[in-house]
């Protein structure tokens, strides 16, 4: 078994998901290539306030979570990341994501940071945290009054 630093896993991760999400994600792609980055004890804890919020535990969780966010978002685009600590580091790994998304819902476009920062243990995912910085103004744009 090869072991991999944070940063491999976090990167990997990353481009797990851009693939599974170009596959069709949920619903049409396995979600298999993406779980082996987590742990099965993995929790997301997102905000309350967004139309996806709560924490989403283990690999159906987390499948359950890319469920809801294809039903709130029709595209969802990281268009940038920064990696704000060094693979190394003792506690969470900490990055900056720009995305570009577009609700279901109203059709309305936003551009938002998102800082998150992930727990990796034994070369699995175990635990993140998402940091979004206008929660209320994502509900709106995801809500058709």
């Amino acid at each position: 078994m090869t072991v991999r630093t944070k940063m491999q896993v976090l990167k990997g991760m990353y481009a797990a998901e851009a693939e599974y999400l170009a596959a069709g994600g949920p619903g049409e792609a396995s979600f298999e290539p993406l779980a082996e980055f987590f742990s099965p004890q993995v929790v997301l804890h997102q905000a309350e306030a967004l139309p996806y919020g709560g924490n989403w535990r283990g690999h159906e969780g987390m499948e359950r979570f890319f469920l809801e966010m294809s039903r709130t978002w029709e595209s969802f685009e990281m268009l940038e990341q920064d990696f704000l600590t060094p693979s190394d580091t003792a506690g969470p790994l900490v990055v900056l994501t720009q995305v570009r998304a577009r609700s279901r819902a109203t059709g309305r476009r936003l551009e938002f940071p998102i800082l998150q920062t992930i727990e990796i243990q034994d070369g699995q995912i175990i635990d993140i945290h998402p940091f979004y910085w206008d929660t209320a103004e994502i509900a709106e744009a995801c809500t058709n009054v």
